[in-house]
């Protein structure tokens, strides 16, 4: 008995909890913020013609609905290479993602 009244127990109080809380939460903010940065630019705009591209940026990607591609897909620019002369454009055709929308 005197074994156990001699030992001093260490609880866990709540201030731990609140630290680590708080710590998680301090890092989940600026996780998220970056994440919607990232994920922004992957929402491509979208124009009807090429020639309507005014400025592309490197790494920067836009579907063109010009109906150069088979049915079921749609052209995308992107800005893929800097070269001298500005950004080097790179064209594919893609899987059309939701539903055509007329302008």
């Amino acid at each position: 008995m005197l074994g156990l009244m001699g030992r001093r127990h260490r609880t866990r109080g709540p201030n731990l909890a609140i630290r680590k809380a708080s710590a998680t939460s301090a890092l989940a903010l600026p996780a998220s913020i970056a994440l919607w940065l990232l994920a922004t630019p992957a929402a491509a705009e979208q124009v009807a013609r090429e020639q309507d591209i005014a400025d592309l940026r490197l790494g920067q990607r836009i579907l063109v609905d010009d109906g150069s591609c088979p049915a079921g897909q749609i052209k995308e620019v992107s800005g893929s290479q800097m070269t001298t002369s500005g950004v080097l454009r790179t064209r594919k055709c893609i899987p059309r993602l939701g539903v055509k929308q007329k302008h």
